[in-house]
């Protein structure tokens, strides 16, 4: 497993579980934050999981748990929605 510093190079997922009383989407916020800093490309569910690993034993309920493991899920499918033949018949 990569070192901590590797995985949050900036530090944002582990301030997040330093932040007394942070929300859900204030952890959202940070985690995208941390998302984009991620290579096009690299999945990044590999380092997602290890993180989980790393904090989620300490903070089952913290917010940026459960943040993580939403994190973890498939994206969803991306679905046309309406356009111009949606708009005219025929």
């Amino acid at each position: 497993m990569p070192d901590l510093q590797t995985l949050d190079p900036r530090g944002l997922i582990k301030d997040s579980y330093a932040i007394d009383g942070i929300s859900e989407p204030e952890c959202r916020s940070i985690f995208l934050d941390w998302a984009i800093a991620v290579p096009v490309g690299q999945d990044a569910r590999p380092q997602i999981r290890a993180l989980l690993d790393h904090y989620a034993e300490h903070a089952p309920d913290h917010p940026m748990t459960r943040v993580l493991g939403q994190g973890l899920a498939d994206a969803p499918v991306a679905q046309r929605r309406g356009g111009r033949k949606a708009r005219v018949s025929g």
